[in-house]
């Protein structure tokens, strides 16, 4: 598959076979089920099917009552959906597919916790996206009123990861 794709041209295109390793890697390596990247006109996803152990790992994650694996991750998303319309505030969702960290690097006191005011523009946590640390910033001043992710929790993009009120 690799030398057809190498090969081939679609309208100029020029896949880069290392490219699709390293974002295959990057898939297994954060326990992610899809990956996206553009460049300019060029635009390359890679997916996989999600492995037992990735939904094992998810169940304990979400809402304890998760009948099967594969429930749990097709009812996770719609469950963190609703926690911030019962308990109010503005929901601060993933604007990629990454992996969730609290802190600024292990064993570092978390950026925030519920409870805690932040102003506009405050680092709530970070999500790592092909080896790159991204800031999730407050949107507004508030109250952290809930985290919905833990601690190097893979996340998906439009995610709800914390909700600030």
């Amino acid at each position: 598959m690799a030398e057809s794709a190498k090969g081939e041209k679609n309208g100029g295109m020029r896949i880069e076979p290392a490219l699709v390793r390293e974002l295959a890697r990057l898939l297994t390596e954060n326990e992610l089920t899809e990956i996206e990247v553009e460049d300019g006109d060029r635009k390359i996803k890679v997916k996989r099917e999600p492995a037992a152990v990735v939904s094992a790992a998810a169940a304990p994650a979400a809402a304890a009552p998760a009948p099967a694996p594969v429930a749990a991750n097709a009812t996770e998303p719609a469950a963190p959906a609703a926690a911030p319309e019962d308990i109010g505030g503005t929901p601060v969702k993933s604007p990629m597919v990454g992996t969730a960290f609290l802190s600024p690097q292990p064993g570092a006191e978390p950026f925030v916790a519920v409870g805690d005011t932040v102003k506009a523009g405050d680092t709530l946590l970070i999500v790592e996206a092909m080896k790159v640390m991204n800031p999730i910033t407050a949107p507004a001043a508030g109250v952290v009123k809930k985290l919905m992710v833990s601690d190097g929790q893979p996340v998906e993009f439009d995610q709800p990861l914390a909700v600030i009120g």
